[in-house]
């Protein structure tokens, strides 16, 4: 690729010039927005010289950025709240979200009892629940209601961790959807805290995690240096302390994590063999693990380190060590390894690679592997559906988990009994659990069923596939009703990711695809390279120097449902968020015509700068640094930001950022809103939505959630002439 230079001579006018020009060329620009000054500021990377004329509104404290902020939301809140649509879609979403039946998920086993997570609308966040074996709602016990601990909803669980007795429960608790997290102790029987809170334990990107020791008497936790040790150390170089109950955190034995990357990511588990802690450590987003084992007399083993492509693990009750490596397997291959020899060289290969991937420990799935004595269970993907495999402990095929077609599992939970609970996810049906017995083979119906006075009894569910720029086949999954006409007419929603080896699985549509097809619409979701729907190659041809192969899929996908009538360019809207973000400005950059209307939810758009963010390092596994002149130059050619164009038609742009955001910095909302609104030819705005009380989406209040989607379903009503 050539070395590139740009200088912009409208950034380096004046800023009143700028503004004056702005505002008397009324064809030029959106004229109604709010003014968002020139500062120029001139970057050099090695040889390219980049102009950021909007530098400025990086700087989140500044009081001119809090009040063009406020000046950037009230001018969306003018547009949004005056739809006639939006107050009876509201309402809508408000009675449909409340009829759903109470949901459990995030279940662990222990003690003889099923913990799990649970939502019961219209309460804000979800809780901790206690079951029996039988799983049987009806006997459920809350333990942990963060809607008491504050009535406005703003406190959430990052996580909990249950003691192998089941007697106690740590739980992660941060507020405003911040994920910046302190762990507390409760008594299961009182629901009282029973020790001191822990502080800075769990912080995004790098998270947080716990490990009970065997007897309950303490646990390992993950801990960032504080503030008052080194505050720019603050959310990186994340350890693992040992916590003893009723000592003060000051106390706590530091156990290791010093020499690990800047940008560790650590998770601690021993739920399948609470003698053998597993320590798992992500080197940043980029998909490297390295793995250790802590033993209860403070022992530590190194298992793999980064360059092995051991990407999942789990100690089993067998007290075997299981492995999922991609080692010439890019698919994924399950290895076995007995503890006493922890040389990767001497590990069994019970499972070759097949045309399946064998799932990674994901930051937001479920354990890929779960051992019982009978059989090995692996959570498998094919391009975007799922399975569960079983396999016997000499690796013979004992088949799957009993799955209707297109879905997926993201939990399986032995119950120490003989059977286990696994939840079956899929487009049109809520998420649910069946039982399944190992000694019959069969599968039943739970009691942990979630019902929905959604109905998709006349929608079809199909997969098709694009082709690309380069000729790959793209998976997509359109969600139509079966009464749908391909004249071009329909108003369609295309979604999209394609990163960090994430892959779009089944998930059960909800009320907001149901209003969209009601309405007329088609919604699509597209499978694209950067994801893991087709293992490791898959990931790594849309991440790094790859990554426009991700947005020239996302496009291609467009284009087929264009060219096979299901729309057109002035009825095809598109929707994307976090990394589906930086897609959306994307795509508006590089093809501003084809699509009527743009979503864009916590985006990253300024791509020279996402590494300098206060989160941006864990990124550069995925994304590259502007300091390797390959990556520099493939960052700055698909970075959305600086290809913002005076006097384009751009389409119409909803964003949205939230104020806590700790995963994807503000700035870039901000940055590129302002981008857009000086430039666009068009008649159609950009607006751009901040929630004070919101960060990256994980941990917001349910009142919140539901009017962002009524803002974001209101827009695309309105651009796209849609009527409810």
């Amino acid at each position: 690729m050539p070395r590139l230079k740009l200088k912009r001579l409208d950034a380096l006018l004046p800023s009143f010039l700028f503004l004056a020009v702005s505002a008397a060329q009324v064809n030029a620009a959106d004229i109604h927005a709010p003014p968002s000054a020139v500062r120029s500021v001139t970057d050099h990377y090695g040889d390219l010289t980049v102009i950021d004329p909007y530098r400025w509104l990086e700087n989140a404290s500044d009081p001119k950025v809090k009040q063009w902020s406020l000046a950037q939301d009230k001018y969306s809140r003018r547009y949004l709240d005056h739809l006639a649509v939006r107050a009876p879609l509201l309402k809508h979403l408000v009675a449909q979200f409340s009829a759903n039946s109470t949901a459990y998920y995030d279940l662990q086993v222990a003690g003889g009892q099923v913990f799990a997570r649970f939502n019961q609308p219209p309460k804000q966040q979800p809780m901790i629940a206690m079951l029996g074996l039988d799983a049987d709602p009806a006997t459920a016990r809350v333990v942990v209601d963060p809607n008491r601990i504050d009535p406005k909803g703003t406190t959430a669980f990052d996580w909990y961790v249950p003691s192998p007795d089941g007697r106690k429960i740590a739980v992660s608790l941060s507020k405003n959807g911040s994920e910046d997290g302190a762990v507390n102790i409760v008594d299961v029987a009182t629901g009282r805290q029973i020790d001191s809170t822990i502080p800075q334990v769990q912080y995004p990107t790098g998270g947080g995690s716990l490990a009970w020791r065997a007897d309950g008497s303490g646990f390992w936790y993950t801990r960032y240096p504080g503030p008052r040790e080194a505050p720019e150390r603050q959310h990186f170089y994340q350890q693992i302390y040992f916590h003893k109950l009723g000592d003060a955190p000051s106390a706590d034995r530091y156990v290791i994590g010093r020499d690990f990357p800047k940008v560790a990511e650590i998770t601690l588990d021993n739920r399948q063999n609470p003698d053998h802690v597993l320590v798992t450590v992500a080197n940043g987003d980029g998909g490297e693990f390295a793995h250790y084992l802590l033993g209860q007399d403070g022992g530590i083993r190194q298992v793999s380190r980064f360059e092995d492509k051991i990407v999942a693990a789990t100690v089993g009750p067998d007290n075997f060590l299981y492995l999922v490596s991609r080692k010439d397997a890019p698919r994924g291959k399950l290895l076995r390894l007995g503890l006493n020899d922890l040389d990767l060289t001497h590990a069994t290969v019970l499972l070759p690679e097949s045309e399946a991937v064998i799932q990674t420990a994901g930051e937001f799935g479920g354990t890929p592997l779960v051992i019982t004595p009978k059989a090995i269970y692996l959570r498998e993907i094919v391009g975007g559906p799922g399975r569960v495999a079983i396999i016997d402990h000499d690796g013979k095929s004992l088949g799957t988990l009993p799955l209707p077609e297109l879905a997926a599992v993201d939990e399986v939970a032995p119950l120490g009994d003989g059977t286990l609970l696994y939840s079956v996810m899929t487009y049109l049906q809520p998420h649910h659990f069946a039982r399944y017995d190992e000694a019959q083979a069969t599968a039943t119906p739970s009691k942990l069923v979630r019902t929905s006075p959604i109905s998709y009894a006349d929608t079809d569910v199909l997969r098709e596939f694009a082709t690309s720029k380069d000729g790959t086949r793209i998976p997509l999954v359109i969600v139509r009703r079966k009464d749908t006409r391909l004249d071009g007419s329909n108003p369609v929603l295309l979604n999209g990711y394609g990163g960090y080896g994430i892959s779009m699985e089944p998930v059960f549509q909800g009320p907001e695809t149901r209003v969209w097809l009601d309405a007329g619409g088609i919604y699509v979701i597209a499978n694209l390279r950067g994801g893991g729907e087709f293992g490791e190659t898959w990931h790594q041809q849309g991440a790094l120097t790859n990554k426009q192969n991700v947005f020239d899929d996302f496009t291609a996908v467009a284009e087929y449902l264009i060219a096979r009538k299901y729309t057109t360019s002035a009825r095809l809207a598109a929707i994307g968020g976090s990394n589906g973000g930086l897609l959306m400005g994307a795509v508006v950059t590089q093809h501003p015509d084809l699509f009527r209307a743009v979503v864009s939810e916590v985006g990253i758009y300024d791509m020279l700068r996402v590494e300098r963010d206060p989160n941006g390092a864990f990124n550069i596994t995925e994304f590259g640094s502007t300091h390797d002149l390959a990556q520099r130059d493939a960052l700055y050619a698909y970075s959305p930001y600086h290809h913002v164009e005076k006097g384009v038609r751009y389409p119409a742009i909803y964003m949205t950022t939230g104020a806590t955001d700790g995963r994807v910095n503000p700035m870039h909302s901000r940055k590129m809103i302002a981008r857009l609104q000086a430039a666009t030819s068009n008649d159609r705005p950009a607006y751009l939505s901040i929630n004070n009380n919101a960060g990256h989406g994980i941990g917001s209040a349910l009142s919140i959630r539901i009017n962002q989607i009524a803002d974001i379903y209101s827009f695309l009503f309105d651009q796209l002439g849609m009527k409810p």
